[in-house]
Parts: C-alpha cells; structure tokens; sequence
C-alpha cells in the first residue's frame, strides 16, 4: 500500500472516530435533556397535584361545618332618616338606617347603629363582641377579617352574647373567636344573595378604621 493510501486511510478512520464520538454525545446530551425535561413534569405535576389536594381539604373541612344557630329577619324597611332609630335585634339586622354609610374595617370603639345598618345594606358583615372579650380573642377576630373588603368589626356595648355576626336580615351568635362557624358565616353572607344594594360601596362614608 502507498504512503498516499495510508494517509488517506488514516483520514478517514479518524474521520469516523470523530463522527462516532459526536454522535455518542449527541446521544447523551439527547438523554439527558430527556431526562430533566421529566424531572421538571413530575415536579410540576407533583406541585399542582399537591395545591389540588390542599384545596380539596380545605374544601372538605368547610364543608363539615354546619352553618347552625343563624336567624333570619324578613320584611326590613330600607328608608334613609335622620337621627337614632330604636332597633328590635341587638345588633340591628336591617332596617331604616342614616344616609351615610360606615367606612367598613376594624374599629376599637363602638359605632352608630344608624350607619353600620347601612353597610349591611351593602353586603358588608359586621362582626361586634363585649367590650370585655379577651384580647386574645379580639386579636383572632382580627386575624380572620385581615384584609377583607365588606366587613365591619367593632365593640358593642350591651352585647348579650361574646361575638356575634350579622348581614342583612340574618344574624348569628358563638361564644369563642375560635368558632368555625365564623368564616362560614363571613363566606356565606358577604356580599351574600340577601344583599339588598350588591356591589354598592363600603368606603368614602363616615368613620376612620384602626385597621
């Protein structure tokens, strides 16, 4: 064989070692994109699938409280008028109310029946408790009100039972801030279909909230 044939043949075995060995990469980099492509569908998958599964508990807690010990109050006036208006519940449910409403939000003093009435017009649900509750306890309402738009928490004096909540035409009492009742309650009838004026605002009225 010719030294020419021996370069020729020497090029072309290395030229196939080469191509050999970028295959054999390209095969691996294949794999291994493959490989992490899954590690990320899985880790997703086990992600939504644990937000799912989260959901459905909460779900599935709020669906074993028992919305219990709710009046009703039907056929409540709605006519603005001026000065106090002597109210048959404590915490008035409804009825004739101010022209203004309440700011809704977490007040530390009590606040006019005539206005907070309103706000129940609106959709809002106004949390009250004694003025002697534990401030543990008030602290835990807090808590649940957090952020929420279209509800109002205040004092109440005279109030004959620890909490209690009321929305238009309905009303319910517990004695403990830690009652699941609450939120049910909160979720139920905020902004609820008892709501005479839906949608209708709950700030640029009267009062100032501490929170």
């Amino acid at each position: 064989m010719t030294n020419a044939r021996k370069a020729r043949q020497a090029t072309a075995e290395k030229a196939a070692k080469l191509r050999a060995e970028q295959a054999s990469r390209e095969r691996r980099n294949r794999f291994a994109l493959a490989a992490g492509a899954t590690v990320i569908v899985l880790a997703v998958a086990g992600g939504v699938t644990a937000v799912v599964m989260n959901a459905r508990s909460e779900q599935a807690k709020d669906d074993a409280v028992a919305l219990t010990g709710v009046k009703t109050y039907k056929d409540l006036s709605q006519n603005h008028v001026s000065g106090t208006v002597k109210y048959e519940q404590t915490p008035p449910v409804g009825g004739d109310h101010a022209p203004v409403w309440l700011n809704c939000g977490i007040y530390d003093a009590p606040v006019a029946n005539e206005n907070a009435v309103h706000d129940l017009e609106h959709g809002a649900v106004w949390i009250t408790y004694q003025p002697d509750l534990a401030e543990s306890e008030v602290d835990e309402l807090k808590d649940i009100v957090g952020n929420q738009t279209y509800i109002t928490m205040s004092p109440y004096t005279d109030l004959p039972n620890p909490i209690t909540l009321s929305a238009w035409g309905v009303q319910m009492s517990v004695d403990s801030a830690s009652d699941p009742r609450i939120e049910k309650f909160i979720k139920e009838y905020k902004q609820g279909k008892q709501t005479p004026e839906m949608g209708a605002a709950c700030t640029g009225g009267v009062g100032t909230p501490t929170g």
